[in-house]
C-alpha cells in the first residue's frame, strides 16, 4: 500500500438495488449466491482487505434490507455498516447514501462508490484509485475502449419496424478518436466535500449523470483515471453471470 493510502481511510457507498430481470433471475443481482457467498459479499471483501475502510452504506431494495444486513454482519462482523432503502435510480441511491453518512456522523475525508455487482475488483486497484484521489481530489478506475465508439444522433432515429423485433436504427453523428476513449468502471473515489457539492448541484439543477464522475465534472472539477482491468466487469447480462460463475467456481460449475 502506498504511503498516501496508509494515511487515508475512506467510507464506501455500495449501491445494491439492481434487479435480476435482465439476467432472468427472480432476486436482485447482488444477492445471487456463487461459490458459497452472495455477489455482494464477494464485492465487499477487497474493500475490507485494504484495511482502510471505516464505514459502508449499502442502499438496496426495501425487501432485501434485512438480508443485506444479515449477510454483511455475518461475513464482516467488525465492519461499521448501514443498510438503507435505495432510490428509484442509482444516482438517488448514492445521494441517499451520502445523506445517511451525514446523519450517522460519519465524517470520512474520502468517499468511494462502487457497484455491488463488480465482484472482481482488486485491493491493488482500490489502493491506486485512492492514491490518485488523495493527490487530485477525484479519481476513477477505467479501461481503454477496445471497440470503436460511435456517437449517434438521437433525433435521427429510424424505426425499421421489421420482423426481428422492431429494432431502431441510428445515424452516426461522429466517431471520436478511440485513443481518447476510456470505459468508466468503479470504484470512483472523491474528496467527500467535492462529491457532496456535486450531488447538491445535481439536485438543484435536476441533472442526471451516468456516473458519479460525470456529476463531479459538471461541477468543474477535474477527474483522473487509474487504469484497471477488464475482469472488473459489471454483471448485467446472462453471459456476465455465466462468466462470473465460471471464474469463481471453475469450469465444472
Amino acid at each position: 500500500m502506498g504511503a498516501e493510502s496508509n494515511r487515508s481511510r475512506f467510507a464506501l457507498i455500495l449501491p445494491a438495488a439492481g434487479s435480476g430481470q435482465r439476467l432472468g433471475e427472480s432476486i436482485p443481482k447482488p444477492f445471487l449466491s456463487i461459490a458459497g457467498r452472495t455477489i455482494l459479499e464477494h464485492t465487499l471483501q477487497p474493500f475490507v482487505d485494504t484495511g482502510a475502510l471505516v464505514h459502508v452504506v449499502i442502499p438496496t431494495e426495501k425487501n432485501y434490507i434485512k438480508t443485506a444486513r444479515e449477510r454483511v454482519i455475518t461475513s464482516f462482523s467488525h465492519l461499521s455498516v448501514e443498510v438503507i432503502e435505495g432510490g428509484s435510480e442509482r444516482q438517488y441511491s448514492i445521494e441517499k447514501g451520502l445523506d445517511a453518512m451525514k446523519a450517522a456522523g460519519i465524517d470520512a475525508k474520502w468517499v468511494a462508490v462502487h457497484d455491488a455487482v463488480r465482484p472482481f475488483i482488486t485491493v491493488d486497484e482500490i489502493q491506486r484509485c485512492l492514491d490518485a484521489a488523495v493527490k487530485f481530489g477525484a479519481a476513477i478506475v477505467a479501461v481503454p475502449a477496445k471497440d470503436t465508439i460511435k456517437m449517434v444522433d438521437l433525433d435521427k432515429m429510424v424505426d425499421q419496424g421489421d420482423s426481428a423485433g422492431n429494432q431502431d436504427t441510428y445515424r452516426i453523428k461522429h466517431t471520436p478518436n478511440r485513443a481518447t476513449c476510456w470505459q468508466a468502471q468503479t470504484p470512483q473515489i472523491f474528496d467527500s466535500t467535492i462529491l457532496k457539492k456535486a450531488y447538491e448541484q445535481a439536485r438543484e439543477t435536476s441533472a442526471v449523470g451516468t456516473d458519479d464522475a460525470s456529476l463531479v465534472e459538471a461541477l468543474g472539477h477535474d477527474v483522473y483515471i487509474v487504469e484497471g482491468r477488464r475482469e472488473n466487469f459489471k454483471i448485467t447480462y446472462p453471459i456476465d453471470l455465466t462468466l462470473t460463475r465460471w471464474l469463481m467456481e471453475g469450469e465444472n460449475a
